[in-house]
Parts: structure tokens; sequence; C-alpha cells
């Protein structure tokens, strides 16, 4: 049977109150009593109930994680760096994969607030009224990653989407490229659709190049849709010279597919991608991309979370860290 509080604190002599001070360091005690009681409770193996625990101090020290796909390189790297950093910090993860669905996400979204997380870092693939409305009711701290928050008053941890994709496609036209597909995650509200388009159009329209519209798709960042569109894209004999994949991983289906169909890469056509996840540089043409700090995100993310948690000022609302464009083996220069 289980040692309670209210055995230690009749082995100690002490009141069950005196107990629970000692063990929150909520009040003053004595040091003699502090040192019994502690004793006592070395002696017997108590440990603290945490839901009471958490009751009375009206901490949980539990931060809630929403994530769309756990199996996601990128979100995988940021968890690593959430993960580490809330430990040093004493603070539990309690991970919530909701695979993309609203329904899901707004399930743990509850949840978390009836666990008394502490606060919740929030990812999504498409944010929607329904998480807005969440925001605005509830009074828990939360930051997001990987998004522009700017409408919604929300903490955010992100790059410059706008300024990479621009990057990306002005090195593509200055290696020669003028044909180039833009596959991308998704459009309007779906991670930076609307940024990385206008930064590819910025680049194209400053060098005066046109932007074919059968050659943008959105594959909502699977690797399988991406095969799928650049074999569409080979069916209709408009297959491009360069193709700039917003996630690493449709570069990959990319890559893939013109493999398959007897192209080579870079010989035949420039593949490029973004985030620069591990499997990056390992893959073979290793991958030239956009390099996100993606461990750096997870951390500033709940490092932000945690000065809100204790109620420290915030001085920004979009955290914005610096990106990298990576050259490797999957471009070559067509001049």
């Amino acid at each position: 049977m289980s040692v309670t509080i209210k055995d230690v604190a009749k082995k100690a002599n002490v009141s069950i109150s005196t107990v629970s001070r000692v063990i929150n360091d909520s009040k003053p005690v004595s040091d003699e009593i502090k040192q019994r009681v502690l004793k006592v409770i070395e002696e017997t193996g108590y440990t603290p109930n945490p839901v009471a625990r958490s009751l009375v101090m009206k901490k949980s020290q539990l931060i809630g994680v929403i994530v769309p796909n756990i199996s996601n390189f990128f979100i995988g790297e940021v968890l690593n760096g959430i993960e580490e950093i809330g430990k040093m910090y004493n603070y539990d993860i309690l991970l919530c994969n909701t695979y993309g669905e609203l329904k899901q996400e707004l399930r743990y979204l509850n949840l978390l607030k009836s666990k008394q997380v502490e606060g919740i870092i929030f990812m999504t693939w498409e944010l929607k009224e329904e998480h807005k409305k969440f925001f605005n009711e509830e009074d828990i701290p939360i930051v997001m990653v990987n998004r522009d928050t700017s409408d919604v008053n929300i903490t955010s941890v992100c790059i410059d989407h706008h300024q990479a994709a621009y990057e990306m496609t002005k090195y593509l036209i200055e290696k020669g490229h003028e044909k180039i597909a833009l596959i991308r995650g998704g459009i309007g509200n779906y991670v930076f659709g609307i940024d990385q388009y206008e930064g590819y159009a910025k680049a194209m329209k400053e060098h005066n190049l046109g932007i074919d519209e059968s050659l943008i798709k959105n594959c909502q960042f699977k690797l399988e849709m991406s095969y799928d569109a650049v074999q569409e894209m080979i069916d209709d004999d408009i297959l491009p010279t360069a193709i700039f994949a917003t996630t690493d991983s449709m570069a990959f289906g990319a890559i893939n597919c013109l493999i398959d169909n007897n192209f080579k890469v870079p010989e035949d056509v420039s593949v490029v991608g973004f985030n620069d996840i591990k499997l990056a540089s390992i893959y073979r043409p290793k991958l030239t991309t956009i390099r996100q700090p993606i461990y750096d995100i997870g951390a500033v993310a709940i490092r932000v979370i945690i000065k809100k948690i204790k109620g420290e000022e915030i001085k920004e609302n979009i955290f914005t860290l610096p990106h990298e464009l990576v050259e490797r083996d999957s471009c070559r220069s067509i001049k």
C-alpha cells in the first residue's frame, strides 16, 4: 500500500498542511520541523501526488504541444528542441498528434486545458476561425510555430518565408533557369502558402519572367502528391528546367519521379528544397535547399512560452529566426 501525506504527517508528528508547506515550499516552516518532515519522506519513500500538488500550487509543470503529423521530419526536429529545453526548466510535455484534422485539434486544445497545462505550443497546417475563437476565449499562454500570426495577436516563431522563397527563386534564375515550377504546401492560410508564392512571384517578375500557373502545384507537404505533380508535368510535356519544392520531402518526391522517368537530376532538371532536414545532406543527389534553424525554432518556442507562464514581458509578437540558402548537388547552372 502506497504511503500518503497523512502517513507522513502522523509519523513526523505534524499536521498535513505542514507537510504540504514543506513539499511545496509555500509558507515558512521552522528548520527543525522541515528536516524532520524531509527525513520521514526519505524513510517512507513518499511521492507527492502531482495532480493534487498542481491544484495547491496552481502549477502543473506541464506544457501541451499539438502537432499535425509527428512523422514529419521538420516537426520531429522542432519537437527535439521543445523537449530538451523543457527538460532544462523541469517542464513535462504532453504531445498530441492530430493528423491535421480540425476536429482533433479542437478536441486536444480543450483536453489540454482540462489537464491544466500551463501553456500550449500549437502547430497546424491551416489556421482556421475555430482556432482563433479558442485563442480569444481562453486565458492560456499560446505560442505557434511556423505561422504568420499578425492577425490573431498570438506569439509565433518562424523564419521570413517570403524572403527565403524570393532568394531561392532568384538563385535559380541566376543559374540560368527561366521555366521554374513551384511545388508548395497549399494556398490561402495553409502555412505560408501565400508568402512563399509571393516571394517566388516577386523574383520572377523582377527578371521579366512570366508565371505559368500550370507549374504551380499544391501538394499539402506530401511526398506522394509531389511525385504525382511532377508526373503530370511529364505527361503534359511541360517539364521545367528547375523545380522549387517548399519542403525537402516534396523535393525528394519530385526527384524520385524524375528518376523513375529516366531523367537525371540535376543534368536534365534541377530540384531544390526548403527546410534542410537531416536527410537533405544524405540523399543523392545532395539537396540544395533553404536551411531553417529547425531545432532552434522549437527551443525558442518553449523558452517564449515559459516566459509567458512566468508573466515576463514579451516585446516581440513574431520571432523571426535567420535562414540560409545551402548549395549542394541537386541544382546546376544552364547558362
